[in-house]
C-alpha cells in the first residue's frame, strides 16, 4: 500500500484491475464477469445489491437471524420495496422450511436475501439450500458473505447465487474500506431492465460496468482508492498461494482448537456445533463476570481484543474472531492463556490449567 500512487486509468493500474477481478473470481468460486471490489466498505456492497435489484413495490423476503440481516430491511425500504421478514432465533442458522413457507405465502416475491455468516452471532446458514429454494420459486438471491469469504466454503456458481458482497477486512485480512462483490447474469439482466433508475448513482451497476468491465476502453466513473486496492490485490495473492480450500481447512482446524480450550475452561458456545461459524466464535460470558471489565483487561494487559455481543446478545456473549491471518494456532493458545488469567483474576468459576493443553491436543 506504500507503493507510489498511479492514476485510476493508468495502464499499469488497469492491468492490476484485471488481475484483481481474476483473483476475486477464484475466491468467490465464480466465472461472473461482473466481479469487482466496490470502492467502499461492505455496507456499500450491501447497498449496491439492493439499489440495483430492488425497485419500488418489489417484495423482498429477508431471512433474519441477527443484526446484519436487519440492515437488509433498511435497504429494501429505502429502495421503495416491501420487506417480508422470516425470523429465526439469534444464534441459529436460517431455517429453510420457514423460507419455503414464506415464498408459498408470497408468490410475488422478487428477491430472497440472507446473511451466509452472521457476524453478530457466529451462525452459519446453508446458503446452497436457501438459494435452491429461491431459484425454484423464480427469485433472485442477495447473499451477505462479509465474514465467510476466504474462511468458510462458498461456491457462488455451484450454489446459484445471483448477487453477493463481502468485506476486505475479515478473512481476507486486508484493510477495511473495500467490498468485494459479484453479480451473475440474472442479476445483471435485472439491473439493466429496471423500469426506474437505481436510486444510487455511485453504486449503479450499469455505470460501474463501464469502469470495471474487462476489455476495451474503460470509462471514468470515480477515482478508485488505488493504494487500498494494492492491499486487496496482495491479500488475494496470499490467499491464492495458500489455496482457498486450505484456507477453509485452516479456519476450521483453529476453531476446533479454540473450542477444545474454551470448553476445557468451562465456557460454552451460543451456536449449536452444526451451525457454528469457525471464524466467529460466540461464547457465553461466565456468570458474575463483567463484560466490559473482562474485555478491557484482556486488551490492556494482554494486547488482545475480542468483540462484544450485539443486539439481543449484547452483554451476554463475547465474539472471538479467528479470521484470516489471525487464524493461527499460536494466537489461539495465547488467547486461551490470557483469557484464563483474566477470568481467574475476576473471580470467575472456571476450570484452570486445562485450556491450553486441550487446544494443544488438537494441534499436534
Amino acid at each position: 500500500m506504500a507503493r507510489p500512487t498511479v492514476g485510476h486509468l493508468d495502464p499499469t493500474f488497469v492491468g492490476m484491475m484485471d488481475d484483481l477481478k481474476t483473483l476475486l473470481r477464484s475466491a468467490f468460486r465464480t466465472e461472473n464477469s461482473m466481479t469487482l471490489p466496490i470502492s467502499a466498505p461492505a455496507s456499500a456492497g450491501m447497498e449496491a445489491c439492493f439499489a440495483n435489484l430492488v425497485e419500488p413495490g418489489d417484495r423482498v423476503v429477508i431471512c433474519q437471524n441477527g443484526v446484519f440481516s436487519g440492515r437488509m430491511k433498511e435497504n429494501v425500504e429505502r429502495a421503495g420495496g416491501v420487506a417480508t421478514m422470516v425470523e429465526d432465533p439469534w444464534g441459529r442458522a436460517v431455517d429453510p422450511q420457514k423460507l419455503e413457507e414464506a415464498l408459498a405465502a408470497h408468490p410475488d416475491t422478487k428477491v430472497v436475501a440472507f446473511v451466509h455468516a452472521e457476524t453478530s452471532t457466529g451462525a452459519l446458514s446453508d446458503a446452497e439450500t436457501l438459494c435452491r429454494i429461491a431459484r425454484q420459486k423464480g427469485c433472485l438471491t442477495i447473499v451477505d458473505a462479509v465474514t465467510s469469504l476466504g474462511g468458510s466454503p462458498l461456491e457462488v456458481d455451484a450454489w446459484g447465487i445471483d448477487a453477493i458482497y463481502s468485506g476486505s477486512q475479515k478473512c481476507l485480512s486486508c484493510t477495511p474500506g473495500l467490498s468485494p462483490a459479484s453479480f451473475g447474469q440474472r442479476a445483471l439482466d435485472a439491473a439493466r431492465q429496471r423500469k426506474t433508475k437505481a436510486h444510487s448513482w455511485f453504486l449503479d451497476l450499469t455505470l460501474l460496468a463501464g469502469y470495471w468491465d474487462e476489455g476495451g476502453k474503460r470509462s471514468y466513473h470515480h477515482t478508485a482508492p488505488v493504494n487500498a486496492l494494492y492491499g486487496l490485490h496482495e491479500a488475494l495473492v496470499l490467499l491464492d498461494e495458500e489455496g482457498i480450500e486450505n484456507a477453509w481447512a485452516r479456519h476450521r482446524r483453529n476453531h476446533k482448537g479454540l473450542r477444545a480450550g474454551l470448553e476445557a475452561m468451562g465456557l460454552s458456545f451460543v451456536v449449536p456445533e452444526a451451525e457454528r461459524l469457525p471464524q466467529l466464535n460466540a461464547v457465553t460470558i461466565p456468570a458474575g463476570v463483567d463484560d466490559a471489565a473482562a474485555r478491557g483487561r484482556l486488551l490492556g494487559e494482554h494486547g488482545i481484543e475480542i468483540g462484544a455481543g450485539l443486539g439481543e446478545l449484547a452483554g451476554k456473549v463475547w465474539r472471538i474472531g479467528l479470521m484470516g491471518h489471525s487464524s493461527q494456532s499460536d494466537k489461539v493458545l495465547r488467547l486461551l492463556g490470557s483469557l484464563e488469567a483474566v477470568l481467574a483474576a475476576l473471580g470467575a468459576k472456571i476450570e484452570r490449567g486445562a485450556a491450553v493443553d486441550a487446544a494443544h491436543a488438537v494441534f499436534v
